[in-house]
């Protein structure tokens, strides 16, 4: 009998997981396969969570353990170290083979490798497989056999290659109940996803969320058929305005792996208009760049990619307590970057577009750190996406690789002339935006923009 343990983190789906797939393949009874989620917090390096994402978290997993009783499969949830816990979930089940799919960030994959040596020092069987980009980051290299930095040249070298096609999820082995009696018999609890304390409670801040999100495997899928035969076609002149809802809002199902992007890029395959089909794969493909920048560049996180910006004057959030809390509540005076940030708390998500000057604002107006507004995205995002987010943050701010050129300012207004003349964005979330309640701009966008230019034009020492 081989029995596996499937180590599950940013796959939480039964469909197209090539790792459960593999399990399948030595699995012939119930109890052969056994899931485990296991909520790590603690190993040096690893970024907890952040609140929005949490809440998601809890109900993908709700969804992927309804999902896998329906293959037989059960799954086990546990909180701690996976360094100890795998080895020790392996003797205690009895099973001979550990597999999970693989992470790219530095400490990630330092404790896949950790986790490996420990397995296979015991005599147990550890594969680790590819379940979450198109293609792994080290697989798409320039003519030198370097690393991307530039988003052109890369998403070049990786649309010309092929994509394979999404499988479906593994046979069923048998009963639930057959599986878990084994578990019950030896001593091994399933384990509740309560436990481990993912839901806001006082207060409980996401209490509307259920009503906006569907946050299962069923559920991407409903969004995906959904954008693809309503709204993809005009996706390449329409995605750009906030209030048109015409973005896929599938983010957060492949931040958590209840869509692959496979899945996704197939789908897409069916849009008529070859323009919203092109830039539509383009932001998956911005997607996988990302973790090519995080795999190669693993301190991107929390360093500037260009060192010379090590010296920029950005102020920390404690210099300015009062300009930050107004920012993240969305008290700004400027109403289409408050619309976004007030978006962005009511329900976990703000639209691409406003991510940028929300962004920008932050960055280059009001001169704090990108760091802080990254921040405030990873506790705030359902999608907060442990690549996506640093990356895009140092895009706005200059730092990164590929960036925004320095004196790229997104000026709020003129965005909200440009991409939401009707208000209809701003009245769903600043009602107030044209009454005397509303506040004054906290900053001169014109001043604000001649200081930041005079503070690039001296990290780079060009005396303008």
């Amino acid at each position: 009998m081989t029995r596996t343990l499937h180590w599950f983190r940013d796959d939480l789906r039964a469909a197209d997981n090539p790792s459960l797939l593999a399990a399948r393949k030595h699995a012939e009874a119930p109890g052969d396969i056994l899931g485990v989620y296991i909520l790590d917090e603690h190993t040096p390096g690893i970024r907890p969570l952040g609140g929005a994402a949490k809440w998601w978290l809890h109900q993908a997993l709700c969804s992927l353990r309804e999902n896998l009783a329906a293959c037989g499969i059960p799954l086990l949830i546990r909180q701690g170290g996976p360094h100890a816990l795998l080895p020790a979930l392996a003797a205690d089940t009895g099973a001979d083979r550990v597999h999970w799919s693989r992470r790219y960030g530095g400490a990630e994959r330092e404790l896949d490798a950790g986790v490996k040596r420990e397995l296979r020092d015991r005599g147990l069987t550890a594969e680790s497989f590819s379940a979450t980009l198109l293609h792994e980051p080290w697989t798409i290299q320039t003519t030198t056999g370097g690393p991307y930095k530039v988003f052109t040249p890369f998403w070049k070298a990786l649309s010309q290659r092929d994509i394979p096609p999404p499988q479906d999820a593994p046979q069923p082995l048998g009963e639930l109940n057959q599986s878990t009696s084994a578990l019950t018999e030896s001593g091994v609890s399933l384990g509740e996803i309560e436990s481990l304390s993912l839901q806001p409670t006082a207060p409980n801040w996401a209490h509307t969320w259920p009503t906006i999100w569907d946050p299962t495997e069923a559920g991407g899928h409903h969004r995906l058929e959904t954008f693809i035969e309503e709204q993809a076609a005009s996706y390449h002149d329409q995605a750009q305005y906030p209030g048109a809802g015409a973005t896929s809002r599938l983010s957060a199902y492949l931040r958590f792996g209840q869509l692959s992007p496979q899945q996704v890029w197939h789908s897409a395959g069916a849009v008529p208009h070859a323009e919203s089909k092109t830039r539509f794969r383009t932001e998956l493909g911005w997607r996988d760049f990302s973790w090519h920048l995080l795999y190669h560049f693993p301190e991107l996180p929390r360093s500037n990619m260009r060192a010379e910006f090590d010296n920029y004057p950005w102020k920390v959030p404690e210099e300015d307590p009062q300009t930050f809390r107004a920012w993240t509540a969305g008290q700004t005076g400027f109403p289409l970057a408050d619309a976004g940030l007030r978006e962005l708390w009511a329900t976990g998500h703000m639209h691409n577009r406003v991510r940028m000057v929300t962004a920008s604002l932050l960055v280059k107006n009001l001169g704090i750190h990108w760091r802080a507004g990254e921040a405030w995205f990873w506790d705030t995002l359902v999608d907060a996406d442990a690549a996506s987010n640093p990356v895009n943050w140092q895009w706005v701010a200059g730092s990164g690789a590929d960036a925004a050129p320095y004196f790229r300012i997104f000026n709020p207004e003129r965005q909200q002339k440009r991409f939401d003349p009707d208000f209809r964005y701003i009245r769903t979330w600043v009602p107030e935006h044209d009454s005397a309640e509303y506040p004054e701009p906290l900053v001169d966008l014109q001043l604000s923009r001649q200081n930041a230019l005079a503070d690039y034009a001296a990290l780079r020492g060009d005396g303008r």
